[in-house]
């Protein structure tokens, strides 16, 4: 008897398989990309020459000087020889939200238009979208880009 039970412990311990984990052959997923740098207004104080241009575009429709400063207030757009108020909506992650407006258009005659721009600094230069709603209800949406003229 003890040898059957002797036998039968061998038999089982042969028959035990050592198991191990499968090795997790999954790809690592790709790391997100990394968030943009924060603006700060202090980055963009100072005077830039901007251009407006379509979407997909590089025609020009329209030059102008934007003077922002280091806080909320004070921001200015100058356009077709006039000079705008600017209010500056918000200031989140990398992008600066503004407003501007109602002004006559330089693109659409006997138009008023308010634009709200959403501008971030990108290689030194100042770029973003301009979506402009005008008086009669129409509404576009540009590209900006600008370059430092003064700090």
């Amino acid at each position: 008897m003890r040898r059957t039970l002797l036998l039968c412990a061998v038999v089982l311990a042969a028959c035990a398989k050592n198991e191990q984990p499968a090795a997790d052959t999954t790809p690592a997923a790709a790391a997100p990309p990394a968030a943009p740098a924060p603006i700060a207004l202090a980055d963009v104080a100072g005077t830039w020459d901007t251009k407006s241009m379509p979407m997909g575009r590089d025609t020009v429709l329209a030059t102008s000087e934007v003077t922002a400063t280091g806080t909320m207030e004070g921001w200015k757009l100058k356009l077709d020889g006039k000079t705008y108020s600017t209010k500056v909506l918000s200031v989140a992650g990398d992008s600066i939200v503004s407003e501007t407006g109602p002004f006559p258009s330089v693109l659409r005659k006997g138009q008023r238009v308010t634009i709200n721009t959403v501008t971030r600094l990108r290689d030194g230069k100042m770029v973003g979208t301009i979506h402009a709603k005008y008086s009669n209800g129409d509404t576009t949406t540009m590209r900006i880009e600008g370059t430092r003229k003064s700090p």
